[in-house]
């Protein structure tokens, strides 16, 4: 075998330097696994280095944390920003020295010999066993309403938002509601004539709850031991400072969903129109899997089966960090740090190690 073969041969070939790589990195590395990292990014972060600039997390650093050393508590008041969580997570893959290639961005993987082969843009590698944890950033949802190709005002994913700035005394609709449009409505509403749509009125949690206590309540009941468990999930919206903010203000209400779009804006259902200069989709994310359509695993909704978070039809493969069909709250910091734990353990003793 070549030294270049060598290189590019694992036993474990995590895809997705995120949150999710870095937790399964640091159980592996612990274990003398013997993996490597794939980051399709410049640089530390994953989907972090693409939050919008005021992004603002809904729980304190400690309940915001890799395993092995604690997001250190931020130097402003409240709780850590995008900026924060970027500044740890690139100190955490030094910290723990974790093996990553980037910018690598995989193309397709397929069966080959006795594992996986991977076809990059920087060449082929093979595997003894994948992980697939590229999230669902680079894949955002947009509802497919009538007219939205036509409309000629702004238009742009909460994926894809920076800042207020640019709709300043614009009309502009957000439309979501969960926390990305809770957060994005708080700061334009200032300087905008903005309105909020929704598909039913949000849920506003108590301003004493927050991510922590969402995340334990969410698991309890996949655990199906919630029956006493107040209601409050992931998806509802933490009444973070510049939410409570918004509420105070008024500018937190809500009308249901338009029936179409015009060029020039929208139509509502009882045929009424409104001129609107820019949309702003917080309608949510796909998981990214388009590198596993060659292994046939992807079903027509889009996931995976898995037993665990281990492929069924392609046992070779394992998914982590899309949301809670692969592990309970893997989509969080916190959730990813659980299920990195169970799932390094299981790719260990797969491995022989």
């Amino acid at each position: 075998m070549s030294q270049d073969q060598a290189l590019n041969r694992h036993d474990i070939i995590i895809v997705g330097g995120g949150q999710m790589g870095l937790a399964l990195g640091y159980y592996l590395r612990r274990a003398k696994a013997d993996f490597l990292i794939l980051d399709r990014e410049d640089g530390p972060g994953g989907a972090w280095r693409h939050g919008w600039n005021s992004l603002r997390l809904f729980s304190p650093a400690g309940y915001s944390s890799l395993p092995g050393w604690m997001m250190p508590p931020p130097h402003h008041e409240g709780y850590p920003t995008r900026d924060d969580v970027l500044a740890y997570l690139r100190a955490y893959e030094h910290r723990y020295d974790l093996p990553i290639r980037r910018p690598v961005r995989v193309e397709t993987i397929e069966p080959g010999g006795a594992g996986l082969e991977i076809a990059t843009n920087q060449g082929k590698m093979t595997a003894r066993m994948v992980v697939s944890a590229t999230g669902t950033w680079s894949h955002p949802y947009v509802p497919d309403i009538a007219g939205r190709a036509l409309f000629e005002g702004g238009q742009v994913h909460s994926a894809h938002y920076v800042g207020p700035e640019d709709y300043a005394g614009q009309t502009v609709l957000v439309v979501g509601g969960g926390n990305s449009g809770a957060q994005i409505i708080a700061e334009i509403a200032p300087i905008a004539r903005t309105l909020w749509v929704t598909t039913q009125e949000p849920i506003f949690l108590p301003d004493d709850v927050d991510g922590r206590v969402l995340f334990e309540r969410a698991v309890a009941r996949m655990k199906g031991d919630a029956n006493d468990m107040p209601v409050g999930g992931i998806g509802d919206i933490v009444m973070v400072p510049p939410v409570k903010a918004a509420r105070d203000r008024g500018d937190l209400s809500s009308v249901r969903p338009f029936d179409r779009m015009t060029p020039t804006g929208i139509v509502w259902p009882d045929g009424s129109d409104m001129a609107v200069d820019a949309i702003i989709w917080c309608t949510g994310f796909r998981p990214a899997l388009n590198h596993l359509f060659e292994l046939g695993v992807v079903e027509g909704d889009g996931r995976v089966l898995l037993n665990g978070q281990r492929s069924i039809r392609e046992p070779r493969l394992w998914l982590a960090g899309y949301g809670d069909w692969s592990g309970a709250g893997s989509a969080t910091l916190m959730g990813a740090a659980r299920t990195a734990r169970d799932l390094a353990a299981r790719l260990v003793e797969q491995s022989g190690k």
